[in-house]
């Protein structure tokens, strides 16, 4: 079939590609048709315009008349607007600069290119552009930009390059983080002021407020943060040494066993405080990871990826079944374990704060020291090996430290899930397949996402709580079932 191009006679009219009487297809030349220009800025307004509305009904809800404050109205208005101009740069900016379209317009099927040279018109000059004003810029059909042999932008793939951009992801990731650990201070069933919040952190003199941030919001956003920086580096971790994506905590029976002692604890030695059986969760992580590691280094001595997976869930299932047995036969079992298993943050002072503080160190330490050997064996054992690597002593390495995070994170705050699941993929999308930049990345990511999560806790169902634990439930499941979706998991 041959191609022919014919200039738009009325601008305003439909013109698709479509095929001649004599086998041509036809090509239209010159803009798009206003109404459809008109509809791609329509859509891409209204991606922006979602946070703005999201912001403002929370803002609207959180009147002092609701039991809302000064400080929630500011942090969640702030939020929502951070979030929409965030869109509209990366929308309005870095898509369309460098691959032509909008969200909007790869919808409507739009190129923006530069009118004399066809070429992608770069993120400044789109960032500047305003939409009313041509300024050497066109807007055509997908089908035109690539008759004329339209190329979006590649990313600049050089290692100076790349490590720019991981730097500033971590810079960034650093101050976003920073605004999260304060919105947690100042957020709470209690509404306070900026003033109010401010005298407590630097100038406390005992008053009510000053109790509540010092006592309750400090270690507990303190506890979030070093609880989800450990997941994070976990998930990392163990998606690394199973070569499984979908694999966390739980995949390794670490949940399970912390569960089943946890539940031990409270039938047979009648504790019911977190600070009580604190240890008792830890050991059974500890005892279910030995366990997995042993059974999975049955027969030919070493541990392998699928083998740790296998051993991991007959661990996990075994373990279920005997907390379901025993939570069965005791009411007041069954409802210490309800309030354990659902991982909360709330209620944990700097008691259980400074308890697991040091293995959860130590474990960061193990963690960052195996990220060069983890690089090897991600090219496989064999390659691994011939490059004079250790595999079991590496992931016996591994091991140790996601026990020693897991462990002590979910005895501190019990079984929470998805962080470890999906904060990795979010860091391996950002910084690649290096695990010298991915386990700090997903570490600061864990961080932040869970006491984001706490902090929405606070306010969805006031004047009470949902735990963090739900709250990770709820936004974990759409992005679980999104990665179960895609084709390349099996590249990992």
């Amino acid at each position: 079939m041959t191609t022919t191009r014919h200039p738009d006679v009325n601008p305003d009219a439909s013109k698709h590609r479509v095929p001649s009487a004599y086998g041509k297809e036809v090509i239209p030349e010159g803009p798009a048709p206003r109404h459809r220009r008109a509809l791609a800025n329509l859509l891409d307004l209204g991606l922006a315009a979602i946070p703005l509305v999201i912001g403002w009904y929370l803002v609207d809800s959180l009147a002092d008349a609701n039991g809302g404050g000064q400080a929630d109205r500011v942090v969640f208005g702030g939020a929502a607007l951070f979030i929409a101009v965030a869109l509209l740069v990366w929308n309005r900016g870095f898509r369309e600069g460098n691959a032509g379209t909008t969200v909007g317009k790869g919808w409507c099927g739009l190129v923006t290119r530069d009118a004399e040279t066809g070429a992608p018109i770069g993120v400044r000059r789109a960032l500047r552009r305003l939409p009313w004003r041509a300024d050497g810029i066109e807007v055509v059909r997908e089908a035109t930009a690539r008759a004329d042999g339209f190329t979006p932008i590649a990313p600049d793939s050089s290692m100076a390059a790349v490590r720019r951009r991981r730097i500033l992801g971590l810079i960034v990731l650093a101050i976003l983080l920073v605004l999260v650990l304060f919105a947690s201070v100042a957020i709470g069933a209690r509404p306070l002021s900026f003033p109010e919040v401010f005298h407590a952190l630097f100038s406390s003199s005992g008053s009510e407020t000053d109790i509540i941030v010092r006592t309750l919001r400090i270690p507990r956003t303190l506890l979030g943060l070093v609880v989800g920086i450990a997941l994070g580096v976990a998930g990392a971790l163990i998606q690394g040494h199973t070569r499984n994506p979908l694999a966390d905590a739980g995949l390794l029976g670490l949940n399970a066993g912390a569960a089943f002692l946890v539940v031990i604890a409270i039938y047979a030695l009648g504790l019911t405080a977190p600070s009580q059986y604190l240890w008792f969760a830890f050991a059974g992580s500890a005892l279910a990871s030995i366990t997995v590691f042993g059974l999975s280094s049955i027969g030919n001595g070493k541990a392998s990826p699928l083998s740790l997976a296998l051993a991991g869930a007959a661990v996990a299932f075994f373990l279920q079944a005997m907390t379901n047995a025993v939570v069965i036969l005791d009411q007041t079992t069954l409802d210490g374990y309800r309030f354990w298993v659902v991982g909360s943050v709330a209620g944990r002072g700097f008691d259980i704060f400074w308890q697991v503080l040091p293995f959860l160190v130590v474990g960061l330490i193990i963690a960052i020291a195996s990220t060069p050997s983890l690089n090897v064996i991600s090219l496989g054992e064999d390659v691994a090996r011939s490059l004079g690597t250790n595999v079991a002593m590496s992931r016996t390495i591994g091991i140790v430290a996601i026990t020693l995070l897991t462990g002590a994170a979910t005895a501190a705050c019990g079984p929470i899930a998805f962080i470890g699941l999906v904060v990795p993929h979010v860091a391996r999308a950002i910084t690649g397949p290096d695990y010298r930049w991915l386990v700090p990345y997903a570490g600061l990511l864990g961080g932040v996402m869970l006491v984001m999560c706490d902090v929405i806790g606070r306010v969805v169902v006031r004047p009470g709580e949902l735990q963090v634990g739900i709250v990770l439930a709820v936004l974990g499941a759409p992005f679980f079932i999104a990665l179960v979706r895609r084709r390349k998991l099996a590249s990992l």
